[in-house]
């Protein structure tokens, strides 16, 4: 499963919390109480499990019917125990002889079947099940402390009724929520086969794990498809998705791989997806284990509350994905390849090798952040892949709690769940430590060892640990348990002395973290007389006082030098040593840090060095950052920036970097940009097009509102706000149905500066007392819906210069409405 990579969600999936909420009611464990997450008895195998489903559109329902093949594990057993969640049990029997006898069960607390079998079962007996049933999702939460991870199958629409919206049908069963839809062992060490045919109308298209062996038309106007995959996989990774799809046919090898998309945007499939064959033959050649499924297809849904779902074969995206090439121009790599990428490397770590229990989900989600970055490493360069590891230990420094859990975690309350910043953030960097110290050589092939020998099985993190140390004859238990079964993460405070008498370097290290102290292997690479010098070293203690003999003083000590330790750190250079770094250290976060060090000492000569050079890195990402930095309040920066800024807003090969450069230009208010931003409004980037629009607002609005209205019809993003900026500018009522209709679709955001902006001017001119009053209620709805993160005060302001000018106006109902509007937002709830 793939966190949301946008700051929509602001917090991490904590997915195997999931499951032990949904285990609480079984185990009967305190919520709020810790306690050890022993992995799933094995006390009955899955085989094979073969579904015939049908649909209630009208109840949001499922009728089953189900054959499971089973066998007792090792001991003998009479009795199997089966997750059903919600469910309506019509028959329970077993299969003999082609016909089904009945069988006693207990359904307990409608959470799980217990089925008495009609003889004791030895291992090498198998048996199969017979069950029908009606599963209710959307009738668990109603029920009175009924705490699921989710309702696993989602009817989006059912009955047509929303406007604008498909009628569709999807799954999500991770982490234990296969078994609302069908009865399961519903665990991660469970392996099974699958078939399931699916009777829907016949105008929707079906997808479903493994290959499409049969479709039948039926005369009810329904259409029966069957999906079968042979290869085993667990209960959680099964899925369906029904609906108005249009399937787009690629390629990977002789293998099929599809795109299911609506039709609206059926079109772009190749644009959106297009880059997956590379990305399978990248990690098929990388792990030297090929591809392992029979077919590999990715699916957009609506009202997919997460980013993304690794079923086998079958990937399930939020549509968010869903974009035009138009808006794919600005970051044809953003959140949807990210995701993309993600899945797909989980379709080896996950669904080939599946984590044994939850608290070893790092082995599913820390493989497809490393698999990721990775792929934004090898397509895009070292730089980029860097640059989105720093955002990962970025977010994982700022999570407030996941410094207290170790990445394998048995030990935890339900409530808290395993902490989604370790397996996911951390994991990705905590493998790329790994691939480090080992080299790529021998860490790919002890990937690819560990997939070999687990393939269609499960795994433990000793597992990972036992393939490497195989292939590299490395004892590894003490970075495993350090940074696998230990917590936290070291905080390093570096400090510097040199010896001119004796000719040494020295380097002071402690450790300030609480807890366990780190080894941890480091590069040091030292830059004498232009040299760059390679040292290798352990920090071991506490503190650690590094000596290094040196012909002369460095001009630079550069720490972790390949950039890999997750750690926290302050590093104590000087600006002068940070300027050396920038210009000589090689990697992005060499440059980074140097000019993280010059921003707030930017008017100095080496601090202005280190932007000014920046502004013309060969990565955009700093040349984003260095342009968002200038202090343009500065003469001297002001008049070394404008020719560059110019440069790069014409030129630039990156959309969002122009985008900021002409922002920036257009706060000069100057004229000596219009040819510029009038170029730029026929750019092919929405972006770059809001971003021109806005500074042509700055300074000539009359322009800027006939340009809006040119605009108007293709408004999106950056341009959308801009067409509303430069329309409450300089429109009038005329503009104001268009005005208020972007603005509520507008995020939080973007409203809170269209308040505070343009719109209240706006809204004070306006004539129609309407029109004034749906302005009033718009920005009181918004302060009161978000009165808790402190927004109030300012947006009260903005209505009491509403209230000044409509005073003036003699328009005494406005008044009385911004007055009335302001009660309402004081005495609210925050």
């Amino acid at each position: 499963m793939n966190k949301f990579y946008t700051s929509l969600l602001g917090s991490l999936l904590t997915v195997a919390g999931f499951s032990g909420i949904a285990n609480a009611q079984l185990n009967h464990h305190p919520a709020n109480q810790p306690y050890y997450h022993a992995s799933a008895p094995k006390i009955n195998d899955l085989i094979d499990t073969r579904l015939d489903v049908k649909f209630d559109y009208q109840h949001s329902q499922l009728n089953g019917k189900e054959w499971v093949l089973l066998k007792p594990h090792f001991y003998p057993t009479d009795s199997v125990r089966l997750d059903a969640k919600g469910m309506d049990i019509k028959t329970v029997g077993i299969v003999e002889q082609g016909k089904v006898m009945p069988l006693k069960y207990n359904y307990e607390d409608s959470l799980q079947l217990v089925i008495h079998l009609n003889k004791t079962y030895t291992e090498k007996e198998r048996y199969t099940l017979f069950i029908e049933y009606t599963a209710k999702p959307n009738e668990l939460h109603d029920k009175p402390g009924f705490k699921l991870d989710g309702k696993g199958l989602y009817f989006v629409n059912p009955q047509g009724k929303e406007n604008g919206k498909p009628t569709q049908i999807w799954t999500q069963g991770e982490a234990e929520s296969s078994s609302c839809w069908f009865p399961t062992i519903d665990k991660p060490d469970q392996k099974t086969t699958e078939q399931i045919s699916m009777t829907v109308p016949a105008k929707y298209t079906t997808l479903s794990n493994g290959l499409l062996v049969s479709q039948k038309n039926n005369a009810d106007g329904t259409r029966t498809d069957t999906w079968k995959q042979s290869l085993p996989h667990c209960p959680y990774l099964f899925m369906m998705a029904i609906g108005d799809f249009k399937v787009y046919k690629d390629k990977w090898r002789n293998k099929e791989v599809s795109y299911y998309l609506e039709p609206t945007y059926a079109p772009y499939a190749k644009q959106i997806f297009g880059q997956t064959p590379e990305m399978m033959e990248l990690y098929s050649k990388t792990l030297g284990v090929d591809f392992p499924w029979e077919k590999y297809a990715q699916v957009v849904v609506r009202d997919y509350p997460l980013g993304a779902m690794e079923n086998s074969s079958a990937t399930l995206h939020g549509e968010y994905v869903q974009k035009t090439p138009w808006d794919l121009v600005d970051d044809p790599n953003g959140s949807g390849g990210t995701t993309i990428a993600h899945e797909l490397f989980h379709q080896w770590f996950g669904d080939l090798v599946t984590c044994e229990s939850w608290s070893n989900e790092t082995l599913n989600e820390s493989f497809a952040v490393f698999g990721e970055k990775y792929w934004n490493e090898k397509k895009y360069g070292k730089d980029d892949g860097d640059a989105k590891r720093y955002d990962e230990l970025q977010a994982y420094l700022n999570n407030g709690t996941a410094y207290k859990q170790p990445l394998v975690a048995f030990v935890y309350a339900d409530e808290d769940g395993i902490n989604g910043a370790n397996i996911y953030d951390k994991g990705g960097l905590v493998l790329n430590m790994l691939r480090n110290y080992l080299g790529d050589d021998a860490f790919f092939k002890g990937l690819g060892n560990y997939l070999k020998n687990h393939a269609f099985k499960n795994g433990e993190v000793h597992d990972l640990r036992l393939a490497m140390e195989e292939v590299s004859g490395k004892d590894l238990n003490w970075f495993f348990n350090q940074w696998y079964y230990g917590a936290g993460h070291p905080v390093l405070d570096i400090s510097y002395r040199w010896d001119e008498t004796s000719h040494q370097q020295k380097v002071m290290i402690s450790q300030k973290q609480d807890g366990q102290i780190f080894k941890v292997p480091v590069a040091v690479d030292l830059y004498v007389q232009g040299k760059a010098i390679r040292k290798q070293v352990w920090l071991t203690q506490k503190t650690d006082t590094l000596s290094f003999d040196c012909a002369a003083k460095p001009e630079l000590v550069n720490i972790d030098a390949d950039k890999v330790l997750l750690s926290k750190k302050a590093d104590h250079k000087n600006l002068s040593e940070f300027n050396y770094q920038y210009h000589h250290a090689p990697l992005y976060l060499d440059r980074l840090e140097a000019l993280t060090a010059a921003i707030d000492q930017q008017t100095s000569k080496q601090g202005m060095d280190i932007v000014i050079s920046a502004l013309k890195d060969k990565y955009h990402g700093l040349r984003l950052k260095a342009i968002k930095s200038l202090k343009m309040d500065s003469a001297e920066i002001t008049k070394v920036a404008l020719p560059i800024l110019t440069g790069l807003a014409l030129n630039d090969p990156n959309y969002p970097v122009r985008a900021a450069a002409i922002s920036v230009l257009g706060k000069t208010k100057s004229k000596d940009y219009l040819s510029i931003y009038q170029a730029s409004l026929g750019s092919p980037s929405y972006t770059v097009k809001g971003a021109a629009l806005i500074a042509l607002n700055a300074v000539t609005p009359a322009d800027a509102y006939q340009a809006a209205r040119r605009l108007e019809a293709d408004a999106k993003g950056q341009l959308g706000y801009a067409v509303i900026t430069a329309y409450a500018t300089s429109g009038s009522d005329e503009e104001w149905p268009y005005v208020i209709s972007a603005f509520k679709k507008s995020s939080v955001q973007a409203k809170f500066d269209l308040v505070r902006g343009p719109l209240t001017k706006m809204i004070s001119r306006l004539e129609n007392k309407q029109h004034v009053q749906e302005g009033i209620n718009a920005i009181k709805e918004l302060a009161i819906s978000f009165k808790k993160y402190g927004i109030a005060p300012k947006l009260i302001t903005a209505l009491q210069q509403i209230e000044e000018d409509r005073k003036k106006l003699n328009d005494t109902l406005s008044v009385t409405a911004v007055e009335d509007a302001i009660k309402e937002i004081n005495e609210a709830k925050a």
